[in-house]
């Protein structure tokens, strides 16, 4: 009976290559080194593999002195397969060394102390920059090493050829990639780095001819192969002291890679390659001063690491052929690229994509996507949360009335739409960690926040020298409610790299109208806000629309007959300028009068005052601002977003209008004076 002891056995490689070994039928165990942290994590996949009962975690760490073993562990194996390293090319030098060479170090003690045979899977990086064929006999031909990478990939096979007491065996894979049959793969490294950028192109009309760059060959060979060859070539009789090329029987130039990946990805096909001389004027621009940080730039923006960039292609040929030789009558060969290029594709698209969460569903742009809706027990909130039942979105619904809002979810649901409450006071910090912690647990993400709860105080500044806290109950509504749901839910967008916040502001924002300076302030500190992060996140997809909504009619102003004259929207009108700004993320949906008022400013602000002052005559404060007595209090919204509050109907009824505001009214609708 056969027992084996693995590193890496988590990773990538370890994953495809252990239930290979517990296919045998000689296996009697397989000893996986893993940190006590992964325990769980190797426990679940033996639990999915046949024969996972005979996996067995062996507790300890590759940097660790011994592997941090002490006594642990079988007392002999017959095979110990080192998987283990750090496969980065971005990782930093300590950390490439304590894995890829201290590590080596110790699993080559531990193969001597258990009598076993050592398989040391290496990888063609130990060629470096040799340039021409570099055989599997071929090891130390003084080439230069430019990375920490390759420099610990060198050092640890060195380290097996000269120190290894045992029988042992070099394996060297070129840049491993997805299953060839299911595409599977666990993380955007070496090629996939490029495919968001293809991605990109595959945007453009598939008959726009590209020119790929002649910047050489690479060689790339799915993780099945490497693991099929690597089970049968440990187990051959022949083999030790030898090292064998994994590898594709021929290097891949650069447009053969491109071709059979924009095919699949319904990219432009390449017509043409443009020769290494018409670059050579190009390499000498990338000479110049900031040329490289220029290049850098880029590259980040594609999510591109300029180490990975530098090493795209090999200048060594890698011969393999007495790997060939000794997997002769095994039927295992490495696949050619364009024959499971569209599976590695459609894996990476649907599970790897950075991106994929921006992605809108065939079926409509808000298909499945969550919403989540502040102040939506009522008015412009409702509204919306019925208008997205068309879209066969997901709406979530906050306020802090929970029965009303129960009222609207059932509506919602009704009506055949999918809506669920979360009753939540969002001046509250705990009830909006709270809430955000539930709504992720239970939706796994949002897509869309729509800050549409609101308070809105009618009241002029000389009114004001004695009420500060107008102004502070305000903000905390309007700008300290709406910034601490955003910075709830960030990091979850960030983690998906997508996300949309609509926040609906006013027109006062940009006509200004008098006695509203707390109110408006409010709304234009949360679109400054909103701008500065806007800047910041753009790379993670992460947007911003500002809706300057108009006056609207709602529930809200009902009481003040004063506004029956005016010209206002109604909530289904404002719902559908939110929708526009969810499904379309514009940067601002402003009213014709709004950005006419913006530019007046802009251009004639002290007319604009002037003009502005007139309207405070014209529209006086109501008794209650003044702090006279009335028979109705006056009211503050809490739960609309661009409608003033109301002030109490026996202040003014519309038969009081002058001619003169009867005028401004009519002018200047939606506006609220």
């Amino acid at each position: 009976m056969t027992v084996y002891v693995v590193t890496g056995g988590t990773g990538f490689l370890g994953r495809h290559a252990i239930p290979l070994l517990l296919a045998r039928p000689d296996c009697e165990a397989v000893h996986v080194l893993v940190r006590e942290g992964s325990v769980a994590r190797l426990k679940g996949m033996a639990a999915a593999w046949p024969g996972g009962d005979r996996v067995h975690p062996l507790i300890g760490d590759l940097t660790a002195p011994g592997l941090g073993l002490g006594r642990r562990g079988p007392r002999a194996a017959d095979h110990v397969l080192h998987l283990g390293a750090v496969y980065d090319m971005t990782a930093p030098a300590e950390v490439s060394h304590a894995a890829n060479v201290d590590g080596t170090t110790a699993v080559i003690a531990l193969a001597e102390r258990l009598g076993a045979r050592l398989h040391h899977v290496s990888s063609v990086a130990v060629a470096g920059e040799h340039v021409g064929q570099f055989s599997e006999n071929d090891f130390d031909l003084g080439q230069s090493l430019l990375s920490p990478y390759h420099a610990t990939k060198f050092e640890a096979e060195r380290l097996v050829r000269e120190t290894c007491k045992a029988p042992w065996r070099v394996y060297r894979p070129a840049i491993v990639v997805g299953h060839s049959l299911t595409g599977e793969m666990d993380k955007i490294d070496g090629p996939y780095y490029f495919f968001g950028a293809l991605a990109r192109l595959a945007a453009l009309p598939s008959v726009l001819p590209i020119a790929i760059p002649d910047l050489g060959s690479t060689n790339m060979v799915p993780v099945d192969y490497v693991v099929a060859a690597l089970d049968h070539l440990m187990h051959r009789e022949e083999g030790d002291g030898q090292a064998f090329h994994l590898v594709n029987r021929h290097m891949q130039p650069l447009r053969e890679v491109y071709s059979a990946l924009a095919a699949a990805a319904g990219a432009p096909m390449a017509v043409a390659t443009l020769p290494r001389d018409v670059l050579a004027p190009l390499a000498l621009l990338g000479r110049l001063p900031g040329a490289n940080v220029a290049r850098d730039l880029v590259l980040n923006q594609l999510d591109i690491p300029p180490e990975v960039v530098e090493h795209v292609t090999f200048p060594s040929d890698f011969a393999s052929g007495m790997t060939r030789r000794a997997l002769k009558d095994s039927g295992i060969a490495a696949p050619e690229l364009s024959t499971y290029a569209k599976v590695l594709w459609d894996y990476w698209a649907a599970n790897l994509d950075p991106q994929r969460a921006r992605h809108d569903d065939p079926a409509g742009k808000l298909v499945d996507r969550v919403v989540v809706i502040t102040g939506a027990s009522s008015g412009i909130g409702k509204a919306l949360a019925l208008a997205l039942v068309e879209e066969n979105a997901i709406s979530l619904l906050l306020a802090r009335r929970a029965e009303e809002l129960d009222e609207v979810v059932d509506e919602v649901r009704t009506a055949g739409g999918r809506s669920y409450a979360y009753p939540c006071d969002i001046t509250d910090p705990e009830s909006v960690s709270q809430v955000v912690k539930t709504i992720i647990e239970e939706h796994d993400h949002v897509d869309v926040l729509v800050n549409n709860a609101g308070r809105s105080i009618r009241r002029s500044a000389s009114a004001s020298t004695k009420r500060m806290h107008d102004y502070e109950r305000t903000m905390a509504v309007n700008y300290f409610g709406a910034v601490r749901l955003v910075l709830q839910l960030l990091p979850y967008m960030e983690r998906r790299k997508h996300g949309h916040i609509v926040n609906v502001s006013s027109i006062g924002v940009q006509t200004l109208p008098p006695r509203f300076s707390a109110y408006v302030a409010s709304k234009a500190a949360l679109d400054a806000f909103s701008d500065v992060v806007a800047s910041e996140t753009w790379h993670d997809g992460i947007t911003f629309t500002s809706v300057r909504m108009p006056l609207v009619r709602t529930p809200m102003i009902a009481p003040t007959s004063l506004y029956d004259a005016f010209p206002a929207a109604t909530p289904e009108e404002a719902a559908q300028m939110l929708m526009r700004a969810i499904k379309d993320r514009p940067k601002r949906i402003n009213t014709p009068l709004g950005s006419l008022g913006e530019l007046m400013g802009t251009f004639a602000p002290k007319l604009k005052d002037a003009i502005l002052h007139q309207a405070y005559h014209l529209f006086p404060d109501s008794p209650a601002a003044r702090g006279e007595k009335t028979s109705v209090e006056e009211t503050s919204a809490a739960g609309a977003s661009a409608t003033p509050a109301s002030y109490s109907a026996a202040v003014m009824s519309t038969k009081q209008l002058s001619r003169a505001a009867t005028t401004f009214m009519r002018l200047m609708p939606g506006v609220h004076w």
